[in-house]
């Protein structure tokens, strides 16, 4: 990416709070300058005493090329591209030659605190494999993106009507070529597009794959915002990586991480001797429980750079969406902490109006800038309007991490069958609030570690209940108004909770049921897709009715999908071993029943009870509706009819 001067004008907007384009002028960029190659640095850092570019190219000696403070608290200065290599050919200036550690760069900053500090450029574009720190030289402009179908037909996606069924990934960790070493990511790419595409996702989620020191983080902690982490490779292989997802009618989801940040000496932490993107009140600025940093969202420049950062992601690596991390933590002051340990806002309550009127500024302005991409919150509360509209009073979010029906999902699946009845509630209260917000259901990484078992643990019984129940669960969620999102090893049944320093046991497919489970859960997606009752109206009541909702002593739950004039879908399911040849569900209509889809089918590992012709309604009334027909329901089972409706007789 090449230099993009500011004017003052751009340069008020990045102190107040509105740039969206502040990385084209700060950190390092390519510049011609009496046609030869410089390159110019600059770096925000308003209290700073003397600010110098350092690196291997000075032997790390801290003053040899100090910068020049502007008017506004910005540091520049511009070397020839010499001093740093022998290439002058900007497109070659990335690959990897005999001067590459020449490359590498820190800011020595003597910060107000009289302490020189070696930090990270926050606007860095590339960093050094861990456990190095230094930036490096990087042109952003050199990759041809080859994805601009994909990226014509996004303008025109709409999220809300379109299937949505997203696999959650750890790169590091779903494939390693031998232990404690990784794949790059076009090495990923070769592995991981077949398999999205042949499983029938429609997206993949990645953890953070902006640079963090520490692996346990699971890049939760960022230090390079806008560095791809070095740990699989360089920028242009990330952009490979999502360009041939793209290629293949995949899209890509990044979770981003704008709450909080490290403490770590490289990163942002008083950057130039003083809180900068941190809040100065420490019951403000620290997150005790996390051992990190809190951004301060009165500040204009931090809301610049997370702005601009979430754009960067948007625009220059093609993201389709960003799911943003730990929101809940961002709306109240007092998140995770005791009484007295936070400091209440002007009119004495918990809410942080500062950040409330960045993430309405960031969603108009992601949504604005990248129409057809998804903003997603991870949003653990109530908070009212979560997906609403700006303009009506919303946060702006296109959607909504439904972390409460995962709570009592889950809650209800670990509980031994006999006992699911005293809490059938559990799966049916949802409903009462499926359609105030636009919902993503998701079965995550945080939900299969920490002593919480893997999602096939989580089924109590047998290996054979476990297996049953667990595709028993998936075929409920597919159906359930709302997208989908699944942690990867969940596809498969993966037995022992997700290790984040070892590859997936993808060994356990040699072994039985396994396959199998795989296998039912490609029909499963690729089922949700083709049908639109499946996913079209995910967001009222037109798209759902109960057939069966109260039958608490058979842990049944049966309920309708429809969208139009598509062909509806009839979802019935049984969470207890318990057979049924003949079970009666209600039905608003005189219609057909035909089976499509049975999760306890033979091929699935299943005891392969199924309904092997199509089912009449008759006109007996059942569940408050006026038509009813017996079906077969199999143990711990979910089993799907597509519905053709009976023209009324004259």
């Amino acid at each position: 990416m090449w230099y993009n001067p500011p004017d003052a004008q751009e340069r008020d907007r990045f102190h107040a709070g509105y740039s969206e384009r502040a990385y084209e002028y700060l950190g390092a960029h390519p510049v011609w300058q009496d046609e030869k190659l410089h390159w110019h640095f600059a770096v925000w850092a308003p209290n700073a005493i003397k600010v110098c570019l350092t690196g291997e190219f000075s032997g790390w000696e801290a003053e040899r090329y100090p910068m020049e403070k502007q008017y506004d608290g910005i540091w520049e200065l511009r070397l020839p591209a010499s001093v740093f290599s022998a290439e002058s050919d900007p497109e070659k200036y990335n690959y990897p030659d005999a001067d590459e550690k020449l490359k590498s760069y820190k800011y020595a900053i003597l910060g107000a605190d009289n302490v020189w500090h070696y930090r990270g450029d926050p606007y860095g574009f590339s960093t050094e494999c861990r456990p190095n720190t230094a930036n490096r030289l990087w042109n952003m402009s050199a990759y041809q993106w080859q994805d601009d179908a994909w990226m014509e037909k996004r303008k025109e996606w709409n999220a809300y009507r379109s299937p949505v069924n997203i696999y959650e990934m750890h790169l590091g960790t779903w494939r390693q070529p031998a232990p404690e070493v990784f794949y790059t990511y076009p090495e990923i790419a070769d592995r991981l597009v077949p398999y999205v595409k042949k499983m029938g996702y429609t997206h993949v989620e990645f953890l953070p794959v902006m640079e963090h020191p520490f692996d346990g983080s699971w890049g939760y902690q960022v230090t390079g915002y806008f560095s791809p982490t070095a740990r699989y490779g360089d920028p242009d292989g990330l952009k490979e990586l999502i360009d041939r997802l793209h290629r293949a009618g995949i899209g890509v989801i990044l979770d981003w991480v704008p709450a909080h940040f490290p403490r770590d000496e490289i990163g942002l932490r008083r950057f130039d001797g003083t809180p900068c993107y941190e809040h100065p009140d420490p019951l403000r600025g620290e997150m005790p429980q996390w051992g990190t940093m809190l951004f301060d969202y009165g500040r204009g420049e931090v809301c610049s750079f997370l702005t601009s950062n979430a754009l960067f992601w948007l625009k220059e690596y093609h993201a389709d969406g960003l799911r943003c991390d730990a929101v809940s933590c961002m709306l109240y002051h007092n998140f995770c902490k005791e009484d007295g340990n936070w400091t209440p806002n002007r009119d004495g309550g918990k809410e942080n109006y500062e950040a409330i009127d960045f993430i309405r500024r960031l969603n108009a302005a992601a949504y604005r800038e990248c129409p057809g991409i998804m903003m997603i919150a991870e949003e653990a509360t109530a908070w009212p309007m979560v997906t609403k509209p700006t303009d009506m009073g919303g946060l702006g979010f296109g959607f909504k991490w439904n972390m409460g029906w995962m709570n009592d999902t889950l809650f209800y699946i670990e509980k031994d069958p006999v006992y699911r009845k005293y809490h059938h509630d559990k799966m049916t209260f949802s409903l009462y609030y499926a359609f105030s917000e636009s919902y993503v259901l998701p079965f995550s990484h945080d939900e299969v570690v920490h002593g919480k078992h893997s999602m096939l643990d989580k089924n109590p019984g047998d290996l054979w209940q476990k297996f049953a129940g667990l595709r028993a669960l998936y075929g409920y969620t597919m159906a359930h108004p709302g997208k989908k999102l699944l942690f990867m090893g969940g596809e498969f049944g993966h037995y022992i909770e997700w290790k984040d320093d070892i590859e997936l046991d993808w060994f356990l497919l040699a072994y039985d049921r396994h396959p199998q489970m795989q296998k039912y859960v490609e029909k499963l997606n690729k089922f949700y897709r083709s049908h639109p009752a499946m996913y079209m109206v995910d967001d009222s009541w037109d798209g759902f009715k109960w057939l069966s909702v109260n039958d608490a002593d058979n842990s049944i739950l049966a309920f309708m999908r429809s969208a139009g004039k598509h062909t509806p879908i009839v979802s019935v399911t049984n969470f207890t071993p318990q057979f049924h040849g003949q079970y009666r569900i209600g039905l608003p209509y005189d219609c057909e029943l035909t089976e499509v889809l049975n999760s306890d089918r033979e091929e699935f590992s299943g005891s392969n009870q199924y309904n092997a012709w199509t089912i009449r309604a008759e006109e007996v009334p059942c569940n408050d509706l006026p038509y009813s027909c017996n079906v077969c329901v199999p143990p711990l089972s979910t089993v799907y009819f597509k519905v053709k409706k009976k023209a009324k007789k004259k």
